[in-house]
């Protein structure tokens, strides 16, 4: 059975401070109606593109607020962490959670972000891979240096890593790993195929991971899907157009609200238009984990927390054999 999942950047049109307390009062909304995961982004600097720089403070936080949820980052910016540091926090936070974390990594990250940190951005994919190496190798018990150990020991996170890629080398690194696949909601297209749908340009990204995985490793896909829905076509549309709208934003060629929402792959409307939507996703039947988010429409608060809500009581019945299990 897939896990339903719910997911932010943290961008309520707020100060910090309430965009904080936005956020997890949406995931607490999640969590009462069923939702099996939470997960938030980390973004260094640009307020605009998301709120949240310290994802396991944050998780910390909901860690107390809620029971059963399990709480993931999607993202670590992994080249821009000393690793050692992430693998005690996300220890100690996985005890204080009662074992519901989920850690989601990955080697993005804007070039300005890269300079801030004194790292260089042309080499964000062999730091990547070195620190990515030092928390299996940390969360395995193994010697850090020196003689040292992580303190806590955290075995069972092995089992919780998630690689985030926009390839096929990513995926088939993933697969090889045993890792989960993170597969965004979004994503450019490719050169000489600028209508080519998510799932055709994700569909070799899976193929990849599927055929790297060792055997009788369990597969972990999470497709993550931008999914806005409200009680009346006119309101879901109202929200969608203001938000794709927004500057900065690339725009597609045609004009209209729907050809907003075809250029960001969003999923809008009453609970009926998106089920049928998702249910013309092909990428969801290998999906283990679907999760949802309002990025980047990002209506107001009231109209997320009805979001969820129609989500968890009726697109998510709704969709039935779409989610009942995977397949290779």
């Amino acid at each position: 059975m897939t896990r339903i999942g719910f997911f932010t950047r943290v961008l309520d049109d707020a100060p910090p401070g309430e965009r904080y307390r936005l956020a997890a009062e949406q995931v607490e909304h999640a969590e009462r109606l069923g939702f099996d995961t939470a997960w938030v982004a980390q973004h260094h600097f640009d307020g605009d593109e998301g709120g949240l720089p310290a994802p396991l403070v944050f998780l910390s936080h909901l860690a107390a607020r809620t029971s059963r949820i399990r709480l993931g980052t999607a993202i670590i910016t992994l080249p821009l962490e000393h690793p050692v540091r992430v693998a005690e926090d996300a220890a100690v936070l996985d005890l204080l959670s009662g074992g519901r974390l989920e850690v989601g990594v990955g080697g993005g990250g804007t070039p300005t972000a890269f300079t801030a940190f004194g790292k260089d951005p042309a080499e964000r994919g062999s730091i990547y891979a070195e620190h990515l190496q030092v928390l299996v190798d940390a969360w395995s018990g193994k010697d850090l240096g020196g003689g040292n150990h992580l303190y806590p020991a955290a075995p069972a996170l092995l089992d919780a890593i998630w690689e985030a890629t926009f390839s096929v080398y990513g995926g088939a690194r993933a697969g090889r790993a045993g890792n989960g696949l993170m597969l965004s909601r979004t994503q450019p297209r490719p050169e000489g195929a600028p209508h080519a749908t998510l799932a055709e340009i994700q569909k070799p990204i899976v193929d990849a991971y599927y055929a790297g995985l060792p055997s009788g490793v369990a597969p972990r896909v999470m497709a993550s899907r931008t999914a806005f829905v409200a009680d009346t076509r006119e309101e879901a549309l109202h929200w969608a157009a203001r938000g794709l709208a927004k500057p900065g934003l690339r725009q597609p060629d045609g004009d209209g609200v729907d050809a907003l929402i075809a250029a960001w792959d969003a999923h809008v409307g009453t609970p009926e238009d998106v089920v049928a939507s998702l249910k013309a996703d092909p990428t969801l039947e290998r999906a283990t984990d679907l999760v949802f988010q309002v990025h980047s429409i990002d209506p107001p608060h009231e109209q997320v927390l009805r979001s969820i809500e129609l989500l968890a009581t009726e697109v998510a019945p709704a969709l039935g054999g779409v989610l009942e299990g995977t397949t290779a």
